[in-house]
């Protein structure tokens, strides 16, 4: 949504500039009529014409619960990799398919607008008792 309102607001101001600019107006009369027409298009016409266009909604594949099928539908997830997926659960963050070396880098970057790390009682449960196991690993 911010990035939307940013390059609307983006177009809106380069279009306005466009009709202040110096050189331009200087050639006004030398330019051709559809030329003109195109430069001073207002900023709600451009609002309106993004706003015509639906973002369409991707529905988010939850590393924590989904089963294979649903992994190796993402891009760069094969068969190995949905196992791999499978047997590092629970992920407190989707990050957490590079920094445990279940995933490439460059895989992960495919496939990170597409996933999500929801957190239930019991992955939470699993969680806190790995963190300790951890804890008592350093001292």
């Amino acid at each position: 949504m911010k990035y939307h309102f940013i390059s609307v607001a983006l177009a809106a101001a380069t279009v306005l500039s466009l009709g202040v600019t110096p050189s331009f107006a200087d050639n006004k009369a030398d330019a051709p009529q559809a030329a003109t027409s195109k430069t001073k298009a207002s900023p709600n016409s451009v609002v309106s014409e993004t706003k015509r266009k639906p973002v369409a909604k991707v529905k988010l594949v939850d590393i924590n619960s989904a089963e294979k099928k649903e992994l190796m539908t993402l891009p760069g997830i094969s068969d190995t990799e949905a196992d791999k997926i499978i047997a590092g659960r629970p992920y407190l963050t989707k990050a957490h398919l590079t920094t445990r070396n279940i995933v490439s880098r460059a895989v992960y970057e495919k496939l990170k607008t597409l996933v999500i790390a929801k957190q239930n009682k019991a992955t939470a449960a699993k969680v806190a008792e790995m963190q300790k196991q951890a804890e008592k690993k350093k001292h």
